[in-house]
């Protein structure tokens, strides 16, 4: 991924069957699963640099779920006891994002960022999902440049993305064919409820970021009656999994990129780089045009127009950080260098703890394309909606090209779904009406606002906490005394949803911060 590349520079915050789901309450489904339900984990320390009291161990699941005698994974587990007696409620299991993202980490992370209240009422639960991390992980043997996910469309290099694509799932295929069809977000929800029942709850409580947003809700749609308190963190559309969120990339950037012409035309004392939005966006365009001629030395790295449009397209929701990065890049265009150390912007902190090997740093790691191979097993898995046509992206690229000019062909492009194998189920309609909470900013790159209001509207029991100016991707966890923060400890507390919809002002803490990848992510 392009932005991989100016991460130095640009950092930016941002973090299986054929058969109907065996719902919960069949009996059928019950005797199967008894034996994965009734397992008793060997819970250890999950790492000497760790406290003794958070543990982890190894579960079994089936591969397939419709064949629960056949083929079996492991599921990677860890748990934080912080509940008291007498208080405690129930088990909070978390979800980083992704698909692809390791959470095995998350209780220790969040163990300092919820409230007491909040804290002793739960004992606080970590995976891996399927297929990531240490959860048997899935690879395709990719090489660096194959997981390079980001693809600007040109007519002549057309056929080499459509070579890409295809190699890819060709890889994928060969490697781990038999597993990447059960790779899927309705699997992991089915996992989910076999860690439920591990831990003895008749219930789950949830708090999910971005694409764990989605698990959260397939979840609930899945076992509504075991679906207790859940808060779901810039959220992805269900309706538009997944070759339509990849796409709200570009549509979702081009307001904020306006919003940032309109605050860097006023700071122009600041800045120069113009008095008017137009005069913003006509330098920024040039900066472009200028890097696809010659590449912009930065640092020792060289930037192309694509490298540029790419890497900042998730910076322009924070508007001051993208104009201190504009003119960086200005002056290395001019030859001047940069002489910034970091580009970090205020209120936005690095990437969470649990996007690192938190847990058990002494077990091996998984491949290096395990994130990339799980992001590909989840979105080409889970729907049918992917063409196989690739004149179909050529068309679909050039259009958006024209209609969103900053994201629309790298959005649009061709990727390896377009050659994968046909989903084993039927992709999961969210509509119901479980009453659990979302959490939304109004300036997020990756799970843009009309994202967020999409799974507002698909879960119609939800309320909604929407941070009005609020930017960066990860709302919760940023400052307990914000008005998102304690709308979610509240709930999470009590159980009680708002009675309606709030709306916050932003905190002076905001953005998860999501760690630069290959791959881009939810």
């Amino acid at each position: 991924m392009r932005i991989g590349r100016l991460a130095p520079v640009l950092a930016v915050g941002v973090t299986a069957t054929l058969v109907p789901a065996l719902a919960p309450a069949q009996a059928s489904a019950a005797e199967p699963l008894g034996r994965f339900e009734t397992q008793k984990p060997a819970w250890h320390r999950c790492d000497a640099s760790e406290s003794a009291a958070f543990q982890c161990a190894t579960i079994k699941v089936p591969l397939d779920y419709s064949r629960p005698d056949g083929k079996t994974i492991k599921l990677a587990v860890s748990r934080l006891k912080t509940s008291v007696p007498g208080k405690r409620h129930g088990a909070l299991l978390f979800n980083p994002g992704g698909p692809g993202g390791e959470g095995l980490g998350m209780p220790a992370m969040m163990k300092d960022l919820l409230p007491k209240k909040v804290r002793e009422q739960y004992d606080l639960i970590g995976f891996d999902p399927r297929g990531v991390g240490r959860s048997t992980p899935v690879t395709c043997n990719l090489t660096g440049a194959e997981q390079n996910s980001e693809h600007p469309y040109k007519a002549e290099t057309f056929s080499r993305d459509v070579k890409w694509a295809r190699t890819v799932a060709d890889k994928c295929r060969a490697k781990s064919g038999d597993e990447l069809p059960y790779i899927t977000t309705r699997n992991t929800a089915r996992d989910m409820d076999v860690i439920r029942a591990v831990l003895g709850e008749k219930k789950l409580s949830y708090l999910g970021y971005s694409y764990g947003t989605y698990l959260g809700a397939v979840y609930a749609q899945m076992f509504p009656e075991r679906t207790d308190r859940f808060v779901l963190d810039s959220s992805v559309d269900p309706a538009r999994v997944w070759r339509g969120m990849i796409q709200i990339w570009a549509s979702g950037t081009e307001p904020a990129f306006t919003r940032w012409t309109k605050y860097t035309a006023q700071h122009h004392r600041t800045y120069k780089l113009g008095n008017t939005p137009a005069e913003v966006r006509k330098t920024f365009w040039n900066l472009v045009a200028r890097a696809d001629r010659t590449p912009i030395d930065l640092d020792g790295q060289k930037y192309t127009g694509d490298d540029i449009r790419s890497g900042l397209r998730p910076v322009f929701f924070s508007p001051k950080y993208a104009a201190e990065a504009v003119v960086e890049l200005k002056k290395a265009a001019a030859g001047h260098g940069s002489s910034r150390h970091s580009l970090l912007p205020p209120g936005v902190r690095p990437a969470p703890r649990w996007a690192s090997a938190s847990a058990g740093s002494g077990v091996a790691r998984p491949p290096a394309d395990n994130g990339s191979a799980a992001f590909w097993s989840v979105l080409c898995g889970d729907t049918a909606a992917w063409s196989h046509d690739p004149e179909q992206y050529r068309r679909d690229a050039v259009r958006d090209k024209a209609k969103y000019p900053l994201y629309g062909d790298f959005g649009s492009n061709i990727t390896p779904c377009a050659f994968w194998g046909e989903p084993v189920e039927p992709v999961t309609k969210v509509d119901n009406k479980v009453r659990l909470l979302t959490v939304q900013n109004q300036w997020d790159s990756q799970t843009p606002l009309a994202s967020g209001l999409g799974m507002h509207r698909a879960l119609k029991g939800s309320r909604m906490v929407y941070v009005k100016g609020g930017e960066g991707h990860g709302v919760y966890g940023g400052d307990p005394r914000s008005c998102a923060d304690s709308n979610v400890n509240a709930y999470l507390s009590t159980g009680k949803l708002p009675a309606r919809d709030v709306t916050c002002k932003p905190s002076g803490r905001q953005g998860l911060g999501v760690k630069p990848s290959l791959v881009p992510s939810f």
